[in-house]
């Protein structure tokens, strides 16, 4: 988050009034000056609850690959559209963090699910359903 503030602040800090107009970045001014305001380019402010946490390892490993995926996927968009190297090269290395990341999860993973029950780890949470007795 810190790269893409500095980011955004680099490439907004000089802006007059008219290049905020022409540039659409008008609106967001309105509400946030030039500070940081994390939201999706249609608009949707971000929110925890894209964030999920089940309590189970290999569904929430599952959850922690797929937002590096997302993650990528977004550098990636990014890099298409954007030529500036004062951008592109942070952007790629965020990139590449994230894709070592996604295989460190994986890596997680595999010794999750090699540590457990092969037959049945798809069909438990290891962490609930574990037999107690009842007093």
């Amino acid at each position: 988050m810190e790269m893409i503030c500095a980011i955004v602040h680099q490439l907004t800090r000089n802006l007059t009034p008219e290049e905020l107009e022409c540039s659409g970045f008008d609106k967001y001014y309105v509400d946030h000056t030039l500070a940081l305001w994390p939201q999706a380019a249609s608009g949707a402010p971000w929110t925890a609850t894209y964030f999920q946490s089940k309590g189970d390892p290999i569904t929430d490993l599952h959850e922690d690959m797929a937002a590096e995926q997302k993650a990528r996927t977004t550098y990636d968009n990014i890099l298409r559209l954007v030529k500036d190297p004062e951008i592109c090269d942070p952007i790629r290395f965020l990139r590449e963090r994230e894709i070592v990341h996604y295989q460190r999860f994986g890596e997680s993973l595999r010794i999750v699910q090699d540590k457990l029950d092969s037959n049945n780890f798809y069909a438990i949470n290891p962490e609930f359903d574990i037999r107690r007795s009842c007093k």
